[in-house]
């Protein structure tokens, strides 16, 4: 009985299955068979342990990924782009090892009707009569498009800076660094394949994620100093949790090629946001400085993020998806976090 159930199961290939896709994990293992593409061997006790099934395959090597090919129909795609180039070579590689093998078996199963059928397609040109719904070749295309959805876990970097605007998903894209320009470019490709009906993609646009585990403690620890207010810029957030209940949500309730921006209603500068992490860990705040001793004390990449400003409406995440975020806004899950220092004893008395 055991074994029927698994196999009526749906099943769900993770392709990038680190902290996000461990939470989809989480949520999902009950209601799914779950696979996960790894490059790291040494994960398969890890994954197994959890539940899912690993395949080991390395994205920048196309030859590995055979064993993903129609593994399943609905693909979280939630792997970052190779380091270097404006091309994302990655999930160029992915889509074409999911749909290859679904055309060739189109083609298969197209030659085997058209050899049945020739006779009496013949007959109804001959009468005048078209057969609806296209060649055989077109309608198994169209059916394995409908059966594969990819969702694909993008940035909101691709939007440069918008100077603090307010912002839906219409806003046209302007990349301005080689990260954003590869996510750009993965997004373009699977629109280009959903197009041509080789697959059905949905697209999260995602902001900052935070988590238990992915707060700057460390960096306030450092004493790495935050923008003056004056020269400071807007930043979005979205707790790792939500974040993983909406690609989910996205993966049976996303309409094809639709961008959702997957971010919470917080409205904090950098700096704020810093500041809140410090005041709930009783640590001190990060120091201020203007945006031209960063330029000279930063590193680029944290100046990269420092650079760019806006403000996301999700409107679509609640009327379309009609998502109810366990965390709204980041001071919601920061009421739920315990300092360290108020658990001593003696923390708090005077």
């Amino acid at each position: 009985m055991k074994a029927t159930r698994n196999m009526r199961r749906p099943r769900v290939l993770i392709v990038g299955c680190g902290d996000v896709g461990m939470r989809c994990v989480r949520q999902l293992q009950r209601r799914a068979r779950l696979y996960a593409l790894t490059s790291h061997a040494a994960r398969r006790d890890e994954l197994r342990a959890a539940g899912v099934t690993p395949i080991v395959g390395d994205l920048d090597v196309r030859a590995s990924l055979s064993r993903i090919a129609r593994l399943a129909p609905t693909v979280l795609h939630l792997a970052p782009p190779q380091k270097t180039g404006d091309e994302d070579t990655r999930t160029r590689a992915l889509i074409a090892t999911l749909t290859a093998p679904r055309i060739r078996r189109a083609r298969h199963v197209a030659t085997a009707r058209l050899r049945r059928a020739q006779h009496g397609i013949r007959a109804r040109k001959a009468s005048g009569i078209v057969p609806d719904g296209g060649s055989p070749a077109v309608r198994a295309s169209h059916d394995a498009a409908r059966r594969l959805r990819v969702v694909y876990a993008s940035t909101t970097g691709v939007y440069g800076d918008c100077g603090g605007a307010w912002l839906d998903e219409t806003r046209p894209v302007a990349p301005a660094n080689e990260r954003a320009k590869r996510r750009v470019s993965a997004e373009t490709q699977l629109r280009r394949a959903a197009a041509r009906r080789m697959l059905t993609a949905s697209i999260a646009r995602i902001p900052g994620i935070y988590a238990s585990n992915r707060l700057p403690l460390a960096r306030l620890e450092k004493r790495t100093p935050a923008l003056v207010d004056a020269d400071d810029v807007y930043t979005n957030h979205i707790h790792a949790d939500d974040l993983a209940a909406i690609l989910l949500r996205m993966s049976t309730h996303g309409s094809p090629s639709r961008v959702i921006h997957a971010s919470d209603d917080t409205t904090l500068k950098m700096g704020d946001y810093f500041d809140r992490v410090a005041d709930a860990f009783d640590v001190e705040r990060a120091p201020r400085i203007s945006r031209d001793a960063a330029e000279q004390q930063l590193g680029e990449m944290m100046l990269s993020f420092m650079r760019e400003s806006r403000r996301l409406l999700n409107t679509r995440l609640k009327r379309e998806l009609r998502m109810r975020l366990r965390y709204p806004e980041v001071d919601d899950f920061l009421r739920t976090v315990t300092s360290p220092a108020r658990t001593q004893p003696g923390a708090g008395k005077p």
